[in-house]
């Protein structure tokens, strides 16, 4: 049945919205029909166009070489490094003076540039310089790059390329900047350009698809302290970079290591204040960390401050409060999910329902939150839920444990014909699938090859290749791991490289045909076949846990059916003993009752976007006594 309220009737047809999410698999435990009722709901879901604006802070910043304070070393000893090695103090050097903002005049003036004073090597850079303010910036990285060639100036060499590494960030070559500011980097704290060098860092990962590329350039100069304006954010990119380190030594099981990168999550994110930019997202990845440590109050109250810290996001439609409404909708997700692994149910049900209709973490919450109905026995509202993630609208998703539920909620009200069926049903679905995931993982392939499944997979949605219906699931898997944060920002990152080599194309043929393109192209070459083969670890990984999740679901709904098949017979048995009398299910209870603000609605399988979400699925019948069956004996009260 449908229940709509009444306000909502004239503006019936204005009603629009929808979103995505990924699974999180649930505890089983045996806890569970007939004619549907649905709420209607509004959907006011909005999108607004997000505006490209150039990093302002970054336009005439020549850097400040001024010392750099080491500080305390973070006591790690990761298998790949992280802070950077002691350094001694550099030596203090005159910061260079910034040229003077240009005014207006009252006639233009053609005097001649002063080059008194100044080598002729001298000269030659600020003629290099002096195209990298004209906005010529091609050629100034050609003449940069012949500087820096050039041995008999390798006193200028150091100058050369952060003039190099600047120009090719003016021109969009994020990447390849990235290269020639981490070989300056790599000259350590005393050269010139290093304090200025790690700022850029920032303005680069601010461009990228993927910080993840810069984090770990980040991370060597950790035991740097870094300019002020940038301070906070180091901590955060710093966070991530080991709590994503952390991840990784958790799934290679080397437990000891991964406790300490967690340790420096948790430290880092003390250090930005409230009211920083950086603020709740540091607050997220401590409630994390907290989390995995089994600081479950503690975890909660962090979760909840990044509720609070972006509740203006909530209501704003700016282009800066996309990223916090994401954020503040995953605080949402852990806040149901910790509640609901301390098994209060109500508190988690709450906590998901909080979660934005047709958000990106909708779907996920309304099966999540379906698990914690079916402990409380409200398993109308369960199955409603599973009603939506069967629709049409979400073909393409996810869901295989909802089957198994689904099954579960009818063996729990001795509806054993449905249930068997179900689990039929997931078999006949998931099993090929299963099958074919366990051959690709058992081929061992090279870590690239396994991104290159992935990437197939990317080319067939491209082009809309149909495909068999098994296939079509197995393609659902695939899309479902690069639904995986790391492994999609690192795709992402593949294909953001790819596009950079492509774009030598559209430079001009003075620059596309340069050894220095020829150089960036091989090196951009290089780094994309690291990331391939980061990408294809991170890939093998992903679908070995899906096919691990999928064979347990088999094993889960194999024990559905011998339960079922054992309780059936039972049931039979009483029947024949009793001559027919002796009944498996009576009909319940149930009340079309709505409030006022509400009508009961007929359901007759017909699906509107706007009622998704809103549906219950009444059980009209079921076990004689449901609180007096015992599972284990099969016994029932008259």
């Amino acid at each position: 049945m449908v229940r709509i309220p009444r306000t909502l009737l004239i503006a019936l047809a204005m009603v629009l919205g929808l979103g995505v999410a990924t699974p999180s698999y649930a505890q089983f435990d045996f806890g569970g029909g007939a004619k549907t009722k649905k709420k209607k709901g509004k959907d006011t879901k909005k999108k607004k166009k997000k505006s490209d604006k150039k990093d302002a802070k970054e336009e005439d910043d020549e850097g400040d070489e001024s010392d750099l304070v080491p500080l305390p070393s973070t006591g790690l000893d990761l298998n790949k490094p992280a802070p950077a090695a002691e350094a001694a103090k550099p030596e203090e050097k005159k910061p260079e003076a910034k040229p003077e903002k240009a005014k207006t005049a009252p006639a233009m003036s053609f005097e001649a540039v002063d080059v008194s004073g100044k080598s002729a090597d001298r000269q030659k850079l600020d003629a290099a310089l002096n195209q990298f303010k004209g906005d010529n910036y091609e050629q100034a990285a050609l003449s940069a790059h012949t500087l820096m060639r050039d041995p008999k100036l390798a006193a200028l060499s150091i100058e050369s390329q952060y003039l190099l590494a600047k120009s090719l960030y003016r021109m969009g070559l994020y990447h390849s900047s990235l290269g020639e500011f981490s070989k300056i980097l790599a000259r350590g704290p005393n050269t010139r350009f290093f304090k200025s060098s790690l700022e850029w860092l920032f303005f680069i990962s601010r461009k990228t698809v993927n910080e993840a590329v810069v984090l770990d350039e980040i991370a060597k100069y950790a035991n740097f302290e870094f300019p002020q304006r940038f301070r906070h954010e180091f901590y955060y990119l710093l966070a991530r970079y080991y709590f994503v380190r952390g991840k990784a030594l958790d799934e290679l099981e080397q437990k000891g290591e991964a406790d300490k990168s967690f340790d420096e999550v948790k430290r880092l994110t003390l250090m930005i204040p409230k009211g920083d930019a950086f603020y709740a997202r540091g607050k997220y990845l401590q409630g994390l960390a907290l989390f995995r440590a089994d600081k479950a109050e503690a975890a909660l109250e962090a979760f909840k401050e990044v509720v609070r810290e972006t509740r203006e996001a909530a209501v704003s439609n700016s282009a800066d409060a996309k990223a916090m409404k994401t954020l503040r909708e995953l605080a949402f997700m852990q806040l149901g999910r910790t509640h609901y692994g301390a098994r209060q149910n109500r508190y988690a049900i709450f906590y998901f329902g909080k979660v934005e209709r047709g958000g990106t973490q909708w779907l996920e919450s309304l099966f999540e939150s379906s698990w914690a109905s079916y402990r409380i026995g409200k398993y109308e509202q369960a199955l409603g839920n599973l009603i939506t993630l069967s629709s049409p609208f979400f073909r393409e998703e996810y869901f295989p444990e909802a089957l198994i539920l689904k099954a579960v909620i009818y063996y729990e009200n001795c509806r054993y014909r449905e249930a068997l069926m179900v689990i039929e049903d997931f078999e006949r679905i998931y099993g090929p699938v299963q099958e074919q995931l366990e051959q690709l993982v058992a081929k061992n392939m090279e870590a690239t090859e396994y991104y290159n499944v992935l990437a197939d997979v990317k080319k067939k949605n491209k082009e809309g290749l149909t495909q068999s219906h098994t296939d079509q699931i197995l393609e659902r898997i695939l899309n479902l791991a690069l639904t995986d944060t790391d492994l999609k920002k690192t795709a992402d990152s593949i294909g953001e490289l790819e596009s950079e080599i492509d774009g030598f194309g559209g430079k001009s043929d003075n620059f596309k045909f340069s050894g220095l393109a020829k150089e960036l192209i091989e090196g951009l070459k290089g780094q994309r076949e690291q990331l391939i083969k980061k990408a294809g670890v991170m890939a093998k990984g992903k679908l070995e846990f899906e096919n691990g999740a999928l064979k347990a679901l088999r094993s889960n709904g194999l024990r559905i059916k011998f339960e079922t098949n054992d309780q059936e017979k039972r049931f039979l048995e009483e029947v024949l003993a009793s001559g027919g009398e002796a009944k498996i299910v009576i009909p319940y209870k149930f009340s079309a009752a709505v409030s006022d603000e509400e009508l009961y609605w007929p359901y007759f399988g017909e699906y509107w976007r706007d009622e998704l979400g809103t549906y219950e699925y009444t059980l009209t019948k079921g076990c004689i006594d449901p609180e007096a069956y015992k599972v284990s004996g099969g016994q029932q009260k008259n």
